[in-house]
């Protein structure tokens, strides 16, 4: 537990050091990734000793709002629609001096619009060539509003989970246009695929998706009037300008310079071309002539290039970061309270209860809730969540071993004087030694896999790569971050593996239980 609160403390130092950078954070679809890219590389250049840095995918927009609210990050990329209804609650379009006199008491602002706005919609496949409806109707039927799908309750409906969730989403749609079908969710990077291949005949979109023009989709009117503007535009903290004064003039230079062709033009050069994020940024922000050499340097798009990029011993730390001090807490903690459930029967029921209700807690929502508990993004929610995932399987297997010692042995040591705690450390423990350890094995190799969710709220490691592959439905990129986790689950069960051998006795102890 000493260790434990110890790590915290020194984490919570370091982000506290490099508490001067101007952060700039990004929702988990393409658009939002390569606006934050556009941010970070205007405002770096003038961050004088300070550094920019870009916390990508932050989850939705209840993540990345309370990683601004925080002070996890100082700035990034929203649209008016979503400020107005999906974070203020407003049922009705608001302006944006309006929004603002309600975002000033938590120290917020939002400005600098960029030029473009990228409203949703629901789209459907375009005819078949024998110009018959492609999405279930009768045939010469065809739907081009959103007033049309009410007829035909036999479509299907993969919406984005945001969408789902969202006050201007799925709800408010379904009631305003007495819509009867019931959506599935879809990641939105998968969509697409799912659209095209007939799984779903009905998904969301954004306004400057690349893959309307490329699936030939399409778009339904909005006859009603339901969405609002989504004008994309800055939300930040107000202090940005005091703290970084230079950048922040240099990021109201960017105000109407996004044009809604450009935008697509961006998101088509990230899904459809495989382009790094940062380098179409870059590519937006330089001249043509200098941004050549930038373009020449593009790394491929295949698995080996995406494996190698670069960035895999820095994913590689910081996963191996998140696994080896979550599971060393856990066991720290957890097998003192499978002693505890073990000699103590009446607390038995509760600790058990306890941990087990922890391993049912949604990862990503345990993240969420964690954040504004903690005031921060990264690496303490992200080991925290992990910490008490890795509980249920330490603390379960100490007490089982602990009840399967020998009773004979126990009454033998309370013959020849020894106290509890003698008792404990020279026979309770050592042969229950090869559960416990099982138990530590399986939290461990639980972890790699879990640790994968930690990139949503900025905490690094494979997760960012299997994160970007899914927004941007890139196979190589996500295999680039599933494989090596994968990889890294195997060798932490043969490094257990060598552990049992190692250990004196381990083995005669094993098989003296069996």
């Amino acid at each position: 537990m000493v260790r434990y609160g110890l790590g915290l403390v020194l984490l919570a130092g370091a982000q506290a050091y490099a508490a001067d950078a101007l952060r700039v954070g990004s929702k988990r679809f393409t658009e939002s990734y390569i606006l934050g890219e556009v941010v970070r590389q205007t405002a770096a250049p003038y961050t004088g000793s300070a550094s920019a840095e870009h916390k990508q995918g932050l989850g939705n927009t209840a993540i990345v709002f309370e990683a601004l609210k925080s002070g996890s990050i100082d700035v990034y990329p929203e649209y008016l629609g979503t400020i107005s209804q999906e974070i203020l609650k407003h049922t009705t379009a608001v302006s944006l001096e309006d929004i603002n006199r309600e975002l000033a008491p938590l120290g917020l602002a939002a400005g600098i619009p960029l030029g473009f706005n990228n409203s949703y919609s629901l789209a459907t496949r375009g005819k078949e060539k024998d110009g018959a409806a492609s999405v279930g109707t009768s045939a010469g039927a065809e739907l081009t509003t959103l007033s049309d799908l009410a007829q035909h309750p036999g479509l299907r409906f993969g919406l984005s989970h945001e969408f789902i969730g969202r006050a201007d989403g799925w709800p408010g749609l379904a009631t305003r246009y007495r819509l009867p079908q019931q959506p599935v969710g879809l990641d939105h990077g998968v969509a697409y695929e799912a659209l095209a291949a007939g799984q779903v005949d009905v998904i969301d979109i954004y306004a400057t998706d690349a893959k309307i023009r490329q699936y030939g989709l399409r778009v339904l009117k909005d006859d009603a009037g339901y969405f609002p503007r989504y004008d994309a535009l800055l939300l930040y903290r107000r202090d940005i300008a005091q703290r970084f004064p230079e950048a922040w003039r240099a990021l109201q230079g960017l105000q109407g310079k996004i044009s809604e062709s450009q935008m697509v033009t961006m998101n088509a050069a990230a899904e459809l071309d495989g382009k790094s994020f940062a380098s179409i940024a870059s590519a937006f922000l330089t001249p043509a002539t200098q941004s050549a050499t930038a373009r020449q340097a593009e790394p491929g798009t295949g698995f080996w290039a995406r494996l190698v990029d670069g960035q895999l011993w820095r994913l590689t730390r910081e996963h191996l970061l998140l696994v080896m001090f979550s599971v060393l807490t856990a066991t720290v903690v957890g097998v003192p309270l499978g002693v505890v459930a073990a000699f103590m029967p009446r607390l038995r029921h509760v600790v058990m209860a306890v941990v087990g209700v922890l391993q049912t807690v949604p990862s990503l929502a345990l993240l969420a809730m964690l954040i504004p508990l903690l005031g921060t993004i990264g690496m303490v929610p992200a080991l925290i969540a992990l910490f008490l995932y890795a509980l249920l399987p330490i603390v379960r297997n100490t007490s089982i071993g602990m009840e399967q010692v020998p009773g004979g042995l126990r009454m033998a040591a309370h013959a020849l004087g020894m106290t509890t705690g003698a008792r404990l450390r020279h026979i309770d423990l050592p042969l229950a030694l090869p559960v416990i350890l099982a138990g530590i094995k399986t939290a461990a190799v639980m972890s790699v896999g879990t640790a994968t969710i930690a990139a949503f709220i900025g905490a690094g490691g494979y997760g960012e790569r299997i994160a970007t592959g899914l927004a941007i439905n890139d196979n190589n990129m996500l295999l680039a971050g599933a494989l090596p986790a994968a990889a890294l689950a195997l060798v932490t069960q043969v490094v257990f593996e060598i552990i049992e051998r190692l250990l004196p006795g381990y083995r005669a102890i094993a098989h003296a239980r069996r």
